[in-house]
């Protein structure tokens, strides 16, 4: 038995949380950093262009950050916690349509239609920063690389909505659905190996359009074949290189 972990237990994954930075450094998760310090911007410098940041939170678990309708004149950074969008038709049925984790961006679905076409609902205690967007337009006109970002950013949102596009099976959706996540922790210096799934099964067979008890069979398949180790949300990926190649034809290159 590892007496580190006893009774076999996973043990915690570091906590994805950021940091609050200071007057001259940004947040370790800012969404915007990457593309302001390559522009040769810094904090004080985006003070002066009047680009308004404000923090928000905390949000609880099946709290709204905001709801379809909402007019639209932010949007939010996810700082800490992981954020479930959705919508809800007529008849009350919830459709999931994507999970957001630290230094991702909601609300970009927005722009257009310019009120928010979908709920967002902490899925544990989450913070934000909330980007002003007209703040973040003017800035975006000044600064190329910003406005080469949001772009970028646009582009991402769009192409996730075809992730779960075409006839794959439930494994094959489950092992690119891991290794997304953990492709995502890793782009912000998180583990990429072993995570908490803030998302419960249901959320999660929602979102990959199967049904709970699927999810449930494909991760137990997974624990026994060696993949994945996991223990209520707390989950451990073993082969991830085997994980990709299962979920290869859902990946990006």
């Amino acid at each position: 038995m590892d007496s580190k972990h006893p009774a076999g237990r996973l043990p915690e994954p570091p906590n994805p949380i950021a940091d609050d930075g200071d007057e001259t450094r940004f947040c370790g998760t800012c969404a915007f950093s990457s593309a302001c310090i390559a522009a040769g911007y810094d904090k004080p410098e985006l003070a002066q262009l009047q680009c308004l940041v404000e923090h928000v939170g905390p949000f609880r678990a099946g709290e709204h950050i905001f709801r379809t309708g909402d007019p639209f004149r932010a949007i939010f950074a996810v700082r800490s916690g992981t954020v479930k969008t959705r919508m809800v038709d007529k008849e009350g049925r919830e459709q999931v349509l994507g999970f957001y984790l630290p230094g991702e961006v909601i609300g970009l679905n927005a722009i257009y239609p310019e009120h928010f076409p979908c709920d967002a609902v902490a899925l544990d205690t989450s913070f934000f920063c909330r980007f002003s967007f007209p703040a973040m337009s003017a800035l975006a006109s000044r600064v190329p690389a910003v406005q080469k970002h949001l772009f970028r950013m646009l582009s991402k949102e769009l192409g996730s909505a075809s992730l779960l596009a075409g006839d794959h099976s439930a494994d094959e959706r489950m092992a690119a659905f891991l290794m997304d996540l953990a492709g995502r922790y890793a782009a912000r210096g998180f583990s990429a190996t072993r995570f908490h799934l803030s998302m419960s099964r249901g959320d999660i067979a929602n979102y990959l359009r199967l049904a709970a008890e699927t999810v449930s069979r494909v991760l137990s398949r997974f624990r026994s074949q060696g993949l994945i180790r996991i223990e209520g949300r707390e989950l451990e990926l073993l082969k991830p290189d085997a994980l990709r190649q299962l979920g290869q034809a859902l990946l990006p290159d």
